[in-house]
């Protein structure tokens, strides 16, 4: 019996399983397990599993797992949420904090109870005005690879379908990308739906996903920062940064996040019949 206390957060309507793994004894590398707990009718149910563990470079060190058990290097939500969890149990003295993540040390503020604003890692990887698939967008590595698509109504867009054939593409090959299919409107709104990989579906919010599609529409579309964009659970996101050099910069991230409860599993038990068919 391994029974392990998490708490049930979601950000902007991404939710995630989070846990203090200070003590390290996470079984991190079982994949299987992992993606038992993420399982939506046999385990908890999320779209990632977030352990807080100690660092030596930071206030403690994040790591993000997709609900298949592989990991990630960021999640802008998770990150938000994990923020506020931090603060909670101890990991973080403050409302102001630095942890480590995958890709680099972030910095956030736990703005109120429901609100937490992170400072992103610095875009790369620009590619503009490129054809996959037969979908003209504009990919960006922000935290995470992302390509963005601008559409005319993101609500007849078949997420599932086609973001699944961008998602594999081998334009992408060998990580992929995260797919968003973005609707811009003058001068600094948008909406937004993701098909993620790693959850392999579209999910409820992207928060790397935000930061991808605002900068493709400041850098590309003629928008202004801050921009607001409505994820498909109709939460807003506020991605804010500056303007140097004809490129943005300094993206933060800020938005509604809540815990949902808590409760204690025995990851011993969890099925993972189903994944090692």
């Amino acid at each position: 019996m391994n029974k392990v206390k998490f708490m049930k957060m979601h950000g902007a309507g991404n939710d995630f399983v989070l846990v203090d793994d200070r003590s390290e004894t996470f079984p991190v590398h079982d994949h299987l397990r992992l993606a038992a707990l993420a399982a939506a009718r046999t385990g908890i149910g999320c779209e990632g599993v977030i352990l807080v563990q100690n660092s030596t470079r930071a206030d403690f060190r994040m790591l993000f797992f997709n609900p298949d058990g592989t990991e990630a290097d960021l999640c802008g939500n998770g990150a938000r949420c994990v923020a506020a969890f931090a603060r909670e149990i101890g990991a973080a003295k403050g409302a102001a904090m630095t942890f480590e993540t995958s890709a680099g040390l972030v910095d956030a503020e736990v703005v109120s109870e429901r609100h937490v604003k992170v400072w992103m890692p610095e875009p790369k990887g620009r590619r503009y005005g490129i054809n996959v698939c037969g979908h003209s967008g504009d990919f960006i590595i922000a935290g995470v690879p992302h390509f963005v698509v601008s559409c005319d109504n993101v609500a007849s867009v078949d997420v599932a379908g086609e973001g699944r054939k961008l998602r594999l593409s081998d334009e992408f090959a060998p990580d992929g990308a995260n797919i968003d299919f973005v609707k811009y409107t003058s001068p600094n709104r948008a909406t937004i739906r993701t098909y993620e990989r790693g959850v392999e579906a579209e999910s409820g919010a992207c928060g790397t996903g935000a930061v991808a599609a605002a900068i493709v529409g400041v850098e590309c579309k003629g928008m202004s920062l801050p921009m607001r964009i409505r994820t498909a659970q109709g939460f807003d996101l506020v991605v804010d940064g500056d303007w140097r050099r004809s490129k943005t910069t300094g993206f933060t991230l800020s938005g509604p996040v809540k815990k949902v409860f808590e409760g204690e599993i025995d990851i011993d038990a969890l099925d993972v019949s189903c994944e090692m068919e």
